[in-house]
């Protein structure tokens, strides 16, 4: 009996075969192994109490290997566990580079059999519950934004990251770490979720991400009813306890939401100890005030910028404009105001103007619209190059946070359990970061700017099989695939890695 329309029938193989649609997945594992990433979860990772059962390395690990895989959720975990050849691997690897004793501690975990190689989706709901404390919830007030104070194992997560990142600086060390700090939306049906401002459901954590290095340096995973202008300076300067040692400069850069006294005051007035002044660019809310500076400013001193968007040309103004939330102090460097204007492509009737309305701020100059936007800044470089610096965040910075909500799993939340959804998000970030520094430091050339989407379908998702031979593994490429000297290559390379610590 035919199975469809074309002339070809599925079959299930019967026989254990080590068959594996993940045959570059386990260059990933051997990535984690040359970082230590492992023991950095063993040691920073405290979820789990007592000697029985799957480890919080297993657990940790087990997502992350989900997010490079392309899973979405949880109950993603039994196609992991399916794939025969791969699982053959990851039991291979677990007791490598372990003493003896760890390796009896690890198999006395188990008083029976173990059958599984990746945990169950029932065990991954209760394990990620572990992270979530009953405690913060009953500190909730209705209609106030609330960021409840982590858990021990949850802030264990976050130095996990640090290490791992610290760990990357030690590799391929940079002396300027530019943060760039925004916040981004995770849209949800959860009930318990809280709408925000675009009035859907939905978490926004806040994010740190270092530019140089391509890594978060840290995510603080948020309601989305928590405005993205709250308490940023707290978690700024904890991103700055967090930045590895060789770092001797530090930038800020954010948009509109980072335009906050405390934190502009901070970084300004050298308040830091470890890295004085902080220079910065952070986008300006263009208040009624700031357009009747930019109203002041002649005609003749804008300058066009050098590039153009979208086909229209923008231009510049330095604005005299000192904000109460800047104050004036003796021997403080009051900060620059930048004006940027853009021309409309489509301008508006006369007597029009009232019944429309823009997702930007608008003036009008001699009878043409503009939109108008604004960067405050304590750099002293020419103003072009202040935008032009500034506006690199729209780049990687941005595209980050696709990467996290789109290519790995954080837009997919597991639980109504904010401790649970914030360890997801941690370990997302944790696969992010894996997978960024795996890209710099071992793929190298055009592979470093390649979408997850890309490196599955040419390296992870390498068909083969698993072979023991000789008390060896061997992992056996399909014939002339294009990415099998990459594989080779890049254990070349981490082995390169391994020796040099």
């Amino acid at each position: 009996m035919a199975q469809g329309v074309f002339p070809f029938q599925y079959e299930v193989e019967d026989r254990v075969g080590g068959m594996t649609g993940l045959a570059g997945l386990p260059a990933y594992l051997e990535f984690a192994q040359v970082m230590g990433f492992g023991q950095t979860i063993s040691r920073n990772v405290k979820a789990r109490q007592g000697d029985q059962g799957w480890t919080d390395e297993q657990m940790v690990m087990s997502l992350v290997l989900l997010n490079l895989a392309g899973g979405e959720c949880v109950e993603d975990l039994v196609v992991l566990e399916g794939d025969e050849g791969f699982c053959r691997v990851l039991r291979a690897v677990e007791h490598w580079g372990r003493t003896g004793s760890e390796k009896r501690a690890l198999r006395r975990r188990w008083r029976k059999k173990r059958m599984r190689t990746i945990p169950s989706p029932t065990a991954m709901r209760e394990y990620l519950g572990l992270f979530h404390d009953d405690e913060q919830e009953k500190l909730r007030e209705p209609h106030t934004a609330f960021i409840p104070a982590s858990k021990k194992s949850l802030d264990g997560l976050v130095r996990a990251n640090a290490e791992f990142v610290a760990g990357v600086q030690r590799r391929t060390p940079e002396k300027t770490a530019t943060l760039d700090m925004d916040a981004t939306l995770v849209e949800t049906h959860k009930r318990e979720a809280r709408y925000c401002y675009k009035k859907y459901k939905a978490y926004q954590p806040l994010n740190i991400y270092w530019a140089e290095q391509g890594l978060v340096v840290l995510s603080e995973f948020r309601d989305g009813n928590v405005p993205a202008n709250f308490d940023l300076l707290r978690p700024f300067q904890r991103a700055l306890e967090l930045i590895p040692t060789g770092v001797k400069k530090v930038y800020l850069r954010s948009d509109a939401a980072g335009y906050r006294g405390d934190l502009l005051k901070y970084c300004a007035e050298a308040k830091s100890e470890r890295f004085g002044v902080i220079e910065f660019g952070v986008g300006v809310d263009v208040t009624v005030e700031f357009k009747k500076a930019m109203k002041e400013v002649a005609e003749a001193d804008w300058r066009p910028l050098p590039s153009k968007v979208g086909g229209r040309i923008q231009e510049y103004a330095e604005v005299c404009f000192v904000p109460r939330l800047v104050g004036h102090k003796k021997y403080v460097r009051e900060y620059r105001y930048l004006a940027i204007r853009e021309s409309l492509e489509q301008q508006t009737l006369p007597g029009m103007d009232e019944q429309l309305s823009f997702p930007f701020q608008t003036m009008n100059w001699g009878g043409v619209k503009y939109k108008v936007t604004g960067v405050v800044t304590n750099r002293e470089m020419p103003g072009d190059e202040v935008i032009r610096w500034y506006r690199e965040r729209c780049g990687k910075s941005e595209e980050a946070h696709s990467i996290m909500k789109e290519d790995l799993a954080g837009g997919k939340l597991p639980s109504g359990l904010f401790g649970a959804n914030a360890a997801w998000w941690q370990i997302m970030i944790l696969a992010f970061n894996l997978s960024s520094a795996m890209k710099r430091l071992v793929l190298g050339g055009s592979w470093a700017n390649r979408r997850m989407k890309a490196i599955r379908f040419w390296l992870i998702n390498v068909p083969g099989r698993v072979l023991a031979h000789a008390r060896s593994l061997i992992v056996r490429l399909v014939g002339r695939h294009p990415s099998n000297e990459v594989l080779l290559e890049a254990r070349r390379r981490m082995m390169i890695l391994w020796e040099s610590g």
